[in-house]
């Protein structure tokens, strides 16, 4: 499915209107009586006699509540209408159903902010609908919208009354997920014909609840055929990539050998997770390249992948005289990945960059590696190979030269910068992680848990993509690696509880996952 920003969304709009003439007032009135339906799910099917507190705003959105409120008043509700806007410059469709909603006798409330009305409703509330602003907002929320979306969070707190958020939940920036101030925050999010990008992007996804995407009639070939490049990463995705039977003659040397050049003294763990990562997404063949001294240490810790020592530095790490094994044992392979573990010693960085610079392997640039490439960007361009980098937020921050909460301030439009300059993949790892290609084209991922916040997950999914890079996959390898780590993840969580996972139990049900997805296909 694809989403997209508040612009695209009103272009949509308009060609619903001038290509396939619906009238504005229909899309408007379907809006409407999706979220109204979306209200009586949440009032458990009936709503007669129910109390409900529509918070509308001056223009669309709330024009969109105006007509919930006008349904949920036929139905039987007991509705009252908050209303935040100029009467007087109200217009277009808006101003169309506010009239009808006056001539229908609604109770209508002018910018009530008086502690009374609140307190009232504080105590016989039975859902509160959010249709303050919406899609269009960009800059700080001032007053008294602030005070509003403070006063109907308090609400629902309060009395544990549900929120049913229009088209968005008022304070989220619809196109980078970014707290505009105060957020409302909502049990369920009613949507218009697809999803915003700020609905599936923290922080904004956490106000969201439970998102439906309403049906307002817009034909199904304009919101498959237009120029937006971005799309949720689901289950879906995955199966059109990896979900190929093995032939019955198929032998190991069918599925691709990966190399992995991991590890230094201390972080011998990295190397050892990679390769399960790949191990478990049905690589034939995995080999390890190891700094000469660790290379007991990793046999004893791995039993399926090969392991090939290399000359090292005087760090215990790769350097300089490593350089031409570690060539030779990638050129002979599928692909790479490389990274996990280096560490930083100046050595290792020069011959990162080197390393790069030879690489003739589709290749994954991974954790201490993406340190070395952040002191020369160049090296990047100056590859002949596929890459594909898998930086977490302080990472690409560092890339880039900026801060985290710059990268975390708009997460996919960094992504997608970095990988059109400098034509590689990116995978933005963190919540909703962000899969970018040179053309354009992202992904955001609706797979994962904050049970993955633990050292060595990410080196999992390095040696995931990895994995399926070599067995082919290209394009869908980084989709479908990104989709089922995070699946692997849930599951773990279902099984361990949030607190208890590691990356070794993330590695370890990447089989279920990849079961999962298969008996869905």
């Amino acid at each position: 499915m694809k989403v997209v920003t508040a612009d695209q969304m009103r272009a949509l709009d308009r060609r619903a209107t001038e290509q396939y003439g619906f009238p504005s007032l229909i899309l408007m009135e379907n809006a409407g009586r999706a979220v109204y339906e979306a209200a009586v799910d949440l009032l458990d099917g009936d709503v007669r006699e129910k109390d409900v507190l529509v918070v509308a705003g001056q223009g669309n959105n709330g024009g969109d509540g105006f007509v919930a409120a006008r349904h949920l008043h036929n139905a039987g509700a007991s509705v009252t209408i908050a209303y935040y806007g100029d009467r007087d410059k109200a217009k277009g469709d808006a101003l169309t159903n506010i009239e009808i909603a006056e001539k229908m006798g609604l109770d209508i409330r002018q910018s009530p902010l008086d502690a009374e009305f609140w307190a009232e409703w504080r105590n016989r509330a039975d859902l509160l609908i959010d249709a303050l602003l919406g899609t269009g907002i960009k800059a700080e929320v001032r007053k008294p919208y602030s005070d509003v979306i403070d006063l109907a969070n308090d609400l629902a707190y309060c009395r544990d009354t549900p929120v049913l958020a229009v088209d968005v939940p008022s304070g989220i920036d619809a196109d980078t997920g970014m707290l505009l101030g105060p957020a409302v925050s909502a049990d369920t999010t009613v949507t218009f014909a697809l999803p915003k990008i700020g609905l599936v992007t923290y922080p904004g996804a956490g106000c969201v609840g439970e998102l439906i995407i309403g049906d307002i009639g817009i034909p199904q070939e304009a919101l498959e055929d237009n120029d937006c490049k971005t799309c949720l990463l689901d289950s879906g995705l995955v199966i059109l990539g990896i979900t190929h039977p093995r032939q019955p003659d198929a032998h190991k040397g069918s599925f691709g050998h990966l190399a992995i050049v991991a590890g230094s003294v201390g972080m011998t763990g990295a190397a050892t997770l990679a390769a399960e990562g790949a191990l478990r997404v049905g690589t034939g063949l995995v080999t390890l390249a190891v700094p000469d001294s660790l290379n007991d240490i990793i046999e004893a810790k791995l039993t399926e992948a090969m392991t090939i020592p290399v000359p090292e530095c005087a760090a215990r790490a790769f350097g300089a005289m490593s350089l031409d094994a570690v060539c030779d044992i990638i050129d002979k392979r599928d692909a790479a990945v490389i990274g996990p573990g280096f560490g930083r010693h100046e050595d290792t960085i020069a011959f990162t960059l080197e390393l790069i610079r030879r690489l003739k392997r589709p290749a994954i640039i991974d954790a201490d590696a993406l340190y070395a490439v952040s002191t020369d960007l160049s090296v990047l361009d100056r590859c002949k190979a596929p890459l594909v980098i898998t930086p977490h937020p302080g990472e690409m921050a560092t890339l880039l030269g900026t801060t985290v909460v710059d990268v975390q301030s708009n997460r996919l439009e960094v992504a997608r910068t970095f990988a059109g300059d400098h034509k590689v993949t990116v995978v933005l790892k963190g919540a909703g992680t962000v899969v970018a290609r040179p053309d354009g084209t992202a992904f955001i991922n609706t797979s994962g848990t904050p049970a993955m916040a633990s050292g060595g997950v990410g080196d999992v999914l390095s040696g995931m993509i990895g994995g399926l890079l070599a067995q082919g996959m290209a394009e869908e390898s980084a989709l479908a690696a990104v989709y089922l780590h995070g699946r692997a993840g849930e599951l773990a969580a279902a099984e361990l509880g949030e607190r208890a996972v590691i990356a070794s139990d993330v590695a370890a049900r990447i089989g279920d996952a990849v079961w999962e997805v298969d008996s869905e296909a």
